[in-house]
């Protein structure tokens, strides 16, 4: 054994150590795209339509494009027409909201995202954080609606634009991600009558499109309310996105309860915990963490749903985009538009995307790469 061994240390000195294995970044990339025969063809056609396609989007965009004039300008020119987006973009934010009151929504969104902003740092995840934006969302609506303070009144229906679209997808997902973890609870739950309200609650609004609960909130709602009694629309709107939020969210949050262990939840009672204690302490930080992506990728989806509000008379920031079309001196320039709701909502999803991707490498460290 003694001779082997030295036989073996011997050969291993002559030949040398092992080549290294690393690839280099431009040996990745060709077998990550030229890999395989399939590859390589999808990779050869994407780059030939870039490269037909690119130079005319530059031209488009930015060499040939009309940035300051009238209408008339911009007919004489061959590419897009910007001065269209910087004669129109206030109404395409904010809507019919009073012109001369816009100060007050371009405040609310100022303070709404500076709050957004210090919630995505985990630093700053206490209880102060809870306490500001309890404080801060009464002040954004007292800013939107107005009547004290001194602040003319401004009712709902004049409310449109970004300020909307951002209000109530903050304030539905916020408010129907408690409900769904209640549901998700609900529908694994060993008590039947539970899990069976649970169960109809989350099918029932699967199982029918948003704008069919908009309807009903909107034109249904009120018929079964006493007489004199209404509700704001804005608020019906609001009622019946949170109820659809939460069943989809209820089955993502679900998903990542059946993703624990079995032994997680024996660990929680060995320790004697009640089953909310191990719900908040163990299983749903687990549960959570594990789901982000999903949980985001419903976010985002439900942030693009908003513009179904219109078919309930609400104004949102595509509406808003849309209303400038009207105008006669402007006609033909629907393409600028639709590309600056498409670059606003971008911004928001992109973000959105890249900040879960930060999360979940900070919350799950065996993750990070």
């Amino acid at each position: 054994m003694t001779q082997l061994a030295t036989d073996v240390t011997s050969a291993k000195n002559l030949i040398g150590p092992p080549p290294s294995q690393k690839e280099t970044p431009l040996l990745r990339a060709w077998r990550t795209f030229f890999g395989t025969p399939l590859n390589g063809a999808i990779s050869i056609v994407c780059i030939l339509l870039l490269v037909w396609l690119t130079p005319k989007l530059v031209n488009w965009f930015l060499l040939d494009a009309t940035w300051s004039g009238t209408a008339q300008d911009c007919r004489k020119g061959a590419g897009a027409c910007w001065a269209f987006i910087g004669e129109k973009w206030r109404v395409m934010l904010f809507g019919v909201y009073p012109a001369e009151e816009l100060w007050r929504p371009t405040l609310m969104m100022a303070l709404f995202m500076a709050m957004i902003v210090a919630s995505m740092f985990k630093a700053l995840w206490r209880k102060e954080l809870l306490y500001a934006w309890a404080a801060t969302v009464p002040i954004l609506l007292i800013l939107m609606a107005g009547g004290i303070f001194g602040l003319a009144p401004v009712p709902t229906n004049r409310w449109s634009g970004l300020p909307v679209t951002l209000l109530i997808s903050l304030f539905g997902l916020v408010l129907a991600f408690p409900l769904a973890i209640m549901l998700a609870l609900g529908r694994r739950s060993t008590m039947p009558l539970i899990r069976m309200l649970s169960v109809c609650y989350i099918e029932l609004i699967r199982g029918v499109p948003l704008i069919s609960l908009l309807f009903m909130a909107s034109v249904i709602l009120p018929l079964f309310l006493p007489t004199g009694t209404t509700i704001d629309k804005l608020l019906r709107a609001q009622i019946a996105i949170i109820m659809f939020a939460a069943a989809y969210l209820a089955e993502v949050v679900r998903a990542g309860l059946q993703g624990i262990p079995r032994g997680q939840y024996e660990a929680a009672d060995s320790l004697g915990l009640t089953y909310w204690q191990s719900m908040r302490q163990i299983v749903l930080p687990q549960a959570l963490k594990m789901v982000i992506p999903p949980l985001v990728g419903t976010f985002i989806g439900f942030f693009k749903d908003t513009t179904l509000i219109i078919i309930v008379g609400l104004f949102d920031f595509l509406f808003a985009v849309r209303a400038p079309l009207a105008d006669p001196n402007w006609l033909g320039f629907s393409t600028e538009a639709y590309v600056f709701a498409a670059l606003i909502y971008f911004c928001f999803c992109f973000t959105m995307s890249r900040y879960s991707q930060y999360l979940e490498r900070e919350l799950t460290p065996e993750r990070r790469r």
